[in-house]
């Protein structure tokens, strides 16, 4: 896929964004899914092993050089030992709030502050270059709903896709379509992170579901 130098999470938080109506679509699930990605990430460089069934950090002192990446895996050796969905839902924000600071200083998103209410001051998003996010979405698309054949899709190209097709991304998917076996297909496809992948994916949907129940 184009820009490779994305890791899975900003990647992930690119493919969420409807760039006909400036802001993410599926805003509810979007930090969950970011969360997957830099789980997902993190497995894939090794740096979180799969202890039966167990996130669990391989080094104390371990560094990815990434803030996104950083963050969360300093969060899992500060807590308790969760299972790979677990760690899908709690303090998402962090991880979501390192990923649009990160884009952010990479020229993806521009920052715009303002106040809430005319007192609170927050900040709100815009995409730098919504054309490169219609061809990381394109490209995406092809992924998930063909041509492109399962053998021919790299692994991390395998995680990413199943795990945005995990959250009902509307950006890639219409409402309501769950193409289950693609899916599979792709988390076959991502190589050693599978079983973590699968986990992560359960993790989603899960979270995906929730907020559909309460809208």
């Amino acid at each position: 896929m184009p820009d490779g130098s994305l890791s899975l999470p900003a990647h992930l938080y690119l493919l969420a964004w409807d760039t006909s109506k400036a802001e993410t679509a599926g805003v509810g699930q979007v930090p969950q899914l970011v969360r997957a990605g830099a789980l997902t990430e993190l497995a894939r460089r090794g740096l979180l092993l799969d202890e039966d069934g167990i996130a669990t950090p391989v080094d104390m002192d371990a560094e990815t050089g990434d803030p996104v990446l950083d963050g969360l895996l300093e969060l899992v050796r500060e807590s308790r030992p969760h299972r790979w969905r677990g760690w899908v839902t709690p303090h998402t924000r962090i991880t979501l709030d390192a990923v649009r600071e990160q884009l952010t200083a990479g020229g993806q998103l521009r920052a715009r502050k303002r106040r809430a209410l005319w007192l609170f001051p927050t900040v709100e998003y815009d995409l730098a270059r919504p054309v490169v996010v219609e061809a990381l979405q394109e490209e995406a698309r092809q992924v998930l709903r063909g041509p492109v054949p399962g053998v021919d899709v790299s692994d991390r190209d395998a995680a990413l896709v199943a795990l945005a097709a995990a959250a009902g991304l509307r950006t890639l998917l219409p409402r309501g379509e769950r193409p289950e076996t693609r899916v599979e297909e792709l988390i076959e496809r991502s190589g050693q992170v599978a079983p973590v992948l699968r986990e992560l994916v359960h993790g989603v949907r899960g979270a995906a579901a929730s907020v559909t129940a309460r809208a």
